[in-house]
């Protein structure tokens, strides 16, 4: 396994490079958008494909990396279902995992710090973003906030990991890069207390001062969706009522692009061909089934994923292949429940 910790100074933030050598795809987590070309050089010498990108939390101190390496590399973007993030590829929720060749994160609901903070469970480590820091907590003060929730997070859910878990935050002050759940537990100044009426009366009296890019960073981290309209414009986007009308006719291949747990999750749309995302470029190849499939006259494909972001990428791989019947519902499946249509 390759894993890199990389540190950006100016909001002192720790972002995370995991992969499986076998294949080369790799997996970032809370990414800065200022590293982002660092991040890809050091993909490129590793030679390692980015597959998705992950925040743990809406961040106030920095600009994400999550858009602008979707648009770079074609990645999947992650964040938490209760994330305020206009689009993201996969929103995830507590108890599903986050998935490459060869890794698999466990994803634990874990809010305190923002009301959308996730924490990822890796086997020997935990990536515990603003949740529990080293001799440290995030703070619970802004963003739908709550340090009894935190306190729930921290007692109930990640202090309950094995004492030898490490533990790698999202960021850290003082220039300490790991450390793990036995050692915050016995050292942790915020975590010797009693009950969770002691620790919001600990919390609700820090008095700090908002983050320096809180106002410049918030709003441009809810605005990370791919600008689906460019694909309208084209002229290959279809509608979720549009795409009611188109579904179960024969000149019409329906491929959903989601992962397995997408669609036992929130269900799918009858007769589509399950296709990942993951594995577009081969599909579209010459020898790829999307590509025998679009080679037939008057055959349209009609991508669909979550959100229409996935879908919006695949079809301009699609065009670029030659594959110009190509098109996409906008939206998604959530644009197509929202329009009544039928799931399996």
């Amino acid at each position: 396994m390759i894993f890199r910790q990389m540190f950006e100074p100016v909001s002192s933030t720790y972002t995370y490079l995991l992969a499986s050598r076998r294949g080369g795809e790799a997996l970032l987590i809370d990414p800065v958008l200022e590293k982002v070309d660092r991040y890809r050089q050091l993909l490129k010498e590793l030679d390692l494909k980015l597959v998705k990108a992950v925040d743990t939390h809406l961040h106030a101190d920095h600009i994400t990396g999550l858009g602008a390496l979707r648009d770079l590399t074609q990645c999947v973007t992650v964040m938490g279902e209760q994330s305020k993030v206009d689009v993201v590829s996969i929103r995830v929720a507590d108890g599903d995992q986050i998935g490459i060749e060869g890794i698999n994160l466990d994803v634990l609901y874990t809010p305190g710090h923002t009301d959308d903070s996730y924490s990822f469970l890796f086997g020997d480590r935990v990536f515990t973003g603003d949740t529990l820091l080293i001799r440290g907590t995030g703070r619970t003060d802004f963003q739908n906030g709550d340090p009894r929730m935190q306190y729930e997070s921290l007692f109930g859910r990640l202090l309950k990991l094995p004492d030898d878990t490490l533990v790698y935050p999202a960021h850290d002050y003082k220039g300490d890069t790991v450390s793990t759940i036995g050692e915050e537990r016995a050292c942790n100044p915020r975590l010797q207390v009693k009950s969770a009426d002691e620790y919001a009366e600990l919390m609700n009296n820090l008095n700090l001062a908002n983050p320096k890019m809180m106002d410049v960073a918030v709003p441009a981290n809810i605005r990370q969706g791919l600008a689906q309209a460019e694909i309208a414009r084209a002229g290959w986007a279809l509608s979720a009522e549009q795409a009611k009308a188109m579904v179960g006719r024969p000149d019409v291949a329906l491929i959903d692009l989601r992962e397995k747990r997408e669609r036992e999750r929130h269900g799918e749309i009858p007769g589509a061909l399950h296709l990942s995302y993951q594995d577009l470029q081969a599909n579209v190849s010459p020898s790829g089934i999307l590509h025998v499939l679009g080679a037939t006259p008057g055959k349209m494909l009609l991508f669909y994923c979550a959100f229409g972001e996935r879908s919006a990428m695949a079809v301009r791989a699609a065009q670029d292949a030659g594959l110009a019947s190509a098109r996409h519902i906008e939206g998604g499946i959530d644009a197509w429940k929202a329009a009544g249509g039928a799931l399996a």
